[in-house]
């Protein structure tokens, strides 16, 4: 396995809050890595330091790009330079333009990946490369029947896979997925962790997750990052997890 995001001492105050107390993770690649806490330990927080939304006030972050070979420094870089270097966000909030259509939406996120202007419509029709690449990551999140469809129109579940189509069109070596499932009801949460599995094993890129859902965490991560009032207080396979005594007390409660 080969690491492909890493904290060192990672850090966040808000005056005499410890929002993120001094976290070190490596992330490996071949891990779907899910990361749990009670509200208000300290995970969106986490989330924002590592896609640039907030610099830490101790700490750094390393992400190793697509065709990089090995970490790079992305401390204090803005958001939009950090998911160029290889580290992408799909939210929970849907971030598509409702407007456009699908397909519009995924190349409009390849376009802007690519740094070249978002006026598409009068200089894409003979760029063939981003033709295929929108038509691979339209198949990849299944929304190739759908694809003329405006955002607008879209079922909950069908605009979060839209979410990770707008993700996965920029190439990313790491997508942080915000509470996936949220809002959806048991068929379209059994699919999303169907299509994340899947593109977990068919893609290069590595996928962690928030989620409240513990059941969808222990039946989808190969390692699991708690999180209380900042601090990591585990790290280890589901099953460590469901055994730490810590964790039960602090988030998971008390065993059957």
């Amino acid at each position: 396995m080969t690491t492909v995001l890493e904290t060192r001492g990672l850090t966040k105050e808000f005056g005499a809050l410890r929002a993120v107390d001094d976290v070190s993770v490596a992330v490996d690649s071949e891990d779907v890595t899910s990361i749990i806490g009670p509200n208000g330990a300290g995970k969106t927080t986490f989330y924002h330091l590592l896609s640039g939304r907030l610099a830490p006030t101790d700490g750094d972050v390393f992400l190793r790009p697509r065709a990089g070979k090995g970490l790079e420094r992305i401390t204090g870089l803005p958001p939009h330079e950090i998911s160029r270097s290889g580290l992408s966000r799909a939210y929970q909030i849907n971030n598509s333009f409702e407007g456009l259509t699908v397909l519009d939406n995924v190349r409009t996120a390849r376009i802007s990946a690519e740094g070249r202007s978002l006026d598409f419509r009068t200089r894409v029709a003979d760029d063939e490369a981003l033709r295929e690449r929108t038509r691979e990551v339209l198949e990849l999140v299944d929304l190739t029947g759908i694809a003329e469809m405006k955002c607008s129109n879209l079922s909950h579940g069908d605009k979060r896979k839209v979410e990770i189509g707008l993700a996965l069109a920029t190439d990313p070596s790491v997508i942080l997925l915000d509470e996936p499932t949220a809002g959806m009801n048991p068929s379209e949460s059994e699919h999303m962790v169907d299509l994340i599995e899947r593109l977990n094993a068919e893609t290069e890129t590595t996928f962690v997750l928030t989620e409240h859902d513990i059941e969808m965490v222990l039946s989808i991560s190969d390692r699991i990052l708690v999180l209380h009032r900042g601090e990591l207080i585990a790290d280890g396979t589901p099953r460590e997890i469901m055994e730490d005594e810590q964790v039960t007390s602090a988030y998971l409660g008390e065993k059957a």
